[in-house]
């Protein structure tokens, strides 16, 4: 019999095709974080069981814009930039699990088909849709990183707009906030293909930076707008109180996870 290879769909004979590579993921980065407080119960409402409300600051909300290159252990993905680069917008709130704290991504967008591979291995919900942020540079008109400086940051998703900020760097700051701060607690989903045969795949994971650098970190003020759209929720987590607003340029290696419990755990099986 031949052998398909690939690490993920699809597999061919050389595994060429396959959507991902296998790990480890390297990627570079911009990022821009806005915090703020929620309802806690808008929170609850998108944590399954076993998970809680974090015990302190539960209503706590990070909506994050990223700007991306990424690529395999050759790198070889960086000499073919439409295979690197991407953008990704994303939500992250705060849980318990057994005492311990942890970051769950309850919402993602990014612009590649690779990219929602990748996320349906680590267990991040991704979806597609449009997402920009005004990048920075040393010349011209274009934001530096210093006080004063402006960003823009918007979000959309099948032809309506989710999100849209201004952010303002007002200096030099110890962190790029907390939200997202932890190692993340997610679930990795799969129904049966037999009609009625519940999950064929049900795991909550452990995973996180298997190594991270990042450059110093600026923290301001953001004007943030949430909208209704007929296919997203994002609006739910309504702000009530502004936290913060940072920017940060990062380096994270991604080499895996752990798994936390099965379906069958959970169930009281084996």
């Amino acid at each position: 019999m031949p052998e398909v290879r690939g690490y993920l769909y699809p597999k061919t004979g050389t595994g060429r095709s396959s959507l991902i590579p296998s790990p480890p993921w390297y990627y570079s980065g911009d990022m821009i974080t806005i915090e703020y407080r929620t309802d806690p119960d808008r929170v609850r409402e998108l944590l399954p069981d076993p998970l809680e409300l974090a015990e302190d600051d539960p209503g706590a909300v990070a909506l994050i814009w990223a700007d991306w290159q990424s690529c395999s252990a050759s790198r070889e993905e960086l000499l073919d930039p439409v295979r690197a680069q991407y953008k990704e917008a994303f939500a992250v709130v705060r849980c318990a699990y057994r005492g311990r704290t942890y970051s769950r991504c309850v919402y993602i967008w990014v612009d590649k088909d690779f990219a929602i591979a990748r996320g349906l291995h680590q267990g991040y919900p991704k979806k597609l849709g449009s997402i920009h942020l005004t990048r920075t540079h040393p010349y011209g008109p274009a934001p530096r990183i210093e006080a004063g400086a402006r960003f823009g940051v918007t979000l959309a998703a099948a032809d309506r707009r989710l999100a849209q900020a201004v952010v303002t760097l007002h200096g030099p700051s110890p962190t790029g906030g907390f939200v997202n701060g932890h190692p993340m607690a997610h679930h990795r989903w799969l129904p049966s293909i037999e009609k009625g045969g519940g999950l064929a795949l049900d795991e909550l994971i452990e995973s996180g930076a298997a190594a991270f650098e990042a450059g110093p970190a600026w923290a301001g003020g953001a004007d943030l707008e949430l909208f209704d759209s007929p296919t997203e929720e994002l609006a739910r987590l309504v702000v009530r109180e502004p936290i913060g607003a940072y920017f940060r340029q990062v380096g994270v290696v991604w080499d895996g996870g752990t798994p936390l419990e099965s379906g069958g755990t959970r169930e009281g099986q084996p």
